[in-house]
């Protein structure tokens, strides 16, 4: 058998919510805002955010464990563990190898892969080229995200928008064809100051004066990201779906980053994709980065929406600025 006779076929999946709801109207007693505004201008009504001692690893280990058994393997039995995460619980060590030991992963490499709310596209592109080369058999994916802890709840302009959540995916070796097949990843480094965290990194460490200035919170120009990630979204779908040899009329179902109502609709017209072929969830979760498209994909399959034999079209956007879509025969 020849390397490109193998596919990275998806057998599990599974997602890690915290219990802890922030309505909109919570959030009208904390910052000048309102329930009619949020809803309105970004299609939130609620989040999804942290308790006091939660962390990353803990919705990412719910995550995975409802992978593995949904794909009927084990901790033991995994190569790879990749996790899409801008909100890791520590600079280092990653969690994906905090993960690893949560798992009981003894015979998997691990690492976590940066690129914001594009993450888990990126991250499973990468997962599906170990299986497709034959260097691995099982590869375990997450988007895993816990942005809340970097929100700046006196700040209307993101407090708002962002929860947390996780999401992953078992992608095994199949002669299938089957799992994520083209895909197109994009970056605009230029753009990086429109959606950042300013202080924390090496560049500008953390000192009392960053935290004064409140530099470790997340900081966007609203407008401007909007108007990158609609095109980039719908660009990067297109080029996607050319490399495959399909149009937009093969989709049986779009998945978007859920980001803001507005700039999931806009995907989806300029798409020219009947509505009843995007998926949206963002009213019950908000923003949850890399962790909205696996999240989506759960709650897609619980839904009977996706269903075995159909054409996923995945779209995502973020910091970085960095882009992604891929086209997931499922």
């Amino acid at each position: 058998m020849t390397q490109s006779m193998y596919y990275g076929a998806i057998t599990g999946w599974g997602r890690g919510i915290p219990a802890r709801i922030l309505t909109n109207h919570e959030l009208e007693q904390i910052v000048d805002t309102s329930d009619e505004w949020i809803t309105t201008r970004t299609g939130i009504r609620q989040r999804h955010i942290l308790s006091e001692g939660e962390s990353n690893l803990d919705i990412a280990l719910a995550a995975s464990k409802q992978a593995l058994a949904q794909a009927g393997v084990e901790g033991k039995d995994l190569d790879l563990i990749i996790v899409g995460t801008c909100t890791p619980d520590f600079l280092f060590p990653s969690t994906a190898c905090l993960l690893q030991e949560a798992l009981g992963a003894v015979n998997a490499g691990a690492f976590d892969l940066e690129a914001a709310c594009s993450g888990f596209i990126y991250a499973l592109s990468v997962g599906t080229q170990f299986i497709k080369t034959g260097a691995y058999q099982r590869v375990l994916v997450l988007g895993s995200e816990t942005v809340t802890r970097f929100i700046d709840f006196t700040d209307r302009n993101t407090c708002v928008l962002f929860g947390d959540g996780a999401g992953a995916v078992v992608v095994e070796r199949s002669t299938e064809k089957s799992g994520l097949s083209s895909f197109k990843l994009g970056a605009y480094g230029a753009g990086g100051k429109l959606l950042n965290i300013p202080a924390g990194g090496s560049r500008t460490p953390p000192n009392a004066k960053t935290v004064q200035e409140r530099q470790h919170f997340v900081k966007m120009q609203g407008s401007e990201v909007y108007k990158l990630a609609v095109r980039a979204m719908v660009d990067s779908s297109l080029e996607t779906l050319e490399r495959e040899g399909l149009t937009i009329a093969d989709v049986d179902l779009l998945i978007p980053h859920q980001a803001n109502i507005r700039i999931i609709e806009a995907v989806g017209k300029r798409l020219e994709l009947d509505p009843s072929k995007v998926w949206v969830n963002i009213h019950n979760y908000g923003n949850t980065s890399s962790a909205s498209i696996p999240i989506s994909i759960n709650e897609a399959i619980e839904s009977g929406r996706l269903k075995r034999g159909m054409k996923l079209l995945v779209t995502a956007f973020g910091g970085g600025m960095t882009w992604a879509s891929g086209l997931i025969y499922w």
